[in-house]
Formats: C-alpha cells, structure tokens, sequence
C-alpha cells in the first residue's frame, strides 16, 4: 500500500521561507515520478514542481519559478520543496503525488497521478 505523507507547512511572512516534505512508504521516490500541487479555496488544484521519474530533470510551474526548488533524499525515500521569497498567491493546501505510469505530456495533469498524500497548509498572509 502506497502512502504518501507531507510536513512542514505553517504560516509565515511574504518574503519567508519553507521546506515541505513528503515521506513516501510503498513505493521508492528514486523511481517514480513525485510532484508537489497546491491547491488554494475556490481554485482548481495547480502544478508546483516535479521529478519526472528517476532522472535529475525536474519541471517547475510558472508561478514558482527561481523560488522554490525540488529535491529528494533517496535514502530516506523523501520528496522536499523548498520554497523562498514566498507570496500571499502561495497560500494553499500543498500536495505531494507520485505515479509510476506518468507520461512526460501529462505531468501537469492532477488526474494522472495515482497517489496523493493528505496535504499541508501553507499560508502567507497578506
């Protein structure tokens, strides 16, 4: 059973920084493809940044470009997002999701990812 379980989100100042992470049990990190959504109220659920499978090439949303940044520990079978020079527009539920089927055209698509991990919030206030 694939489980996926995020941490590390708060509240904090525009301009400051944070690392989410994502634990993932049941299936390796260093293989699959491992995303981070967000998903803000009253808005569609919209892609942060990915690891398309076990390469280094790593994709980001326009919106976080040059301030947040994806990497994964392979030993500890984790996922982390770092995100700096953060925004009020940053404010939502941030998701980790992984698949091992994902097709490069189709990483932006929530629907194509098979797991998701119970979110964590992060707020920044206006």
């Amino acid at each position: 059973q694939v489980q996926l379980v995020e941490s590390g989100g708060g509240r904090v100042q525009a301009g400051g920084s944070l690392r989410l992470s994502c634990t993932a049990s049941g299936l390796s990190s260093s293989s699959a493809t491992m995303a981070w959504f967000r998903q803000a109220p009253g808005k569609e659920r919209e892609f942060v940044a990915n690891f398309f499978r076990s390469g280094h090439n790593t994709y980001y949303g326009d919106s976080v470009k040059g301030r947040f940044t994806i990497s994964r520990d392979n030993s500890k079978n984790t996922l982390y997002l770092r995100m700096t020079d953060l925004k009020p527009e940053d404010t939502g539920v941030y998701y980790c999701a992984a698949s091992t089927t994902i097709i490069l055209s189709s990483i932006y698509t929530p629907s194509r990812y098979a797991y998701w991990g119970q979110g964590t919030q992060v707020t920044v206030p206006s």
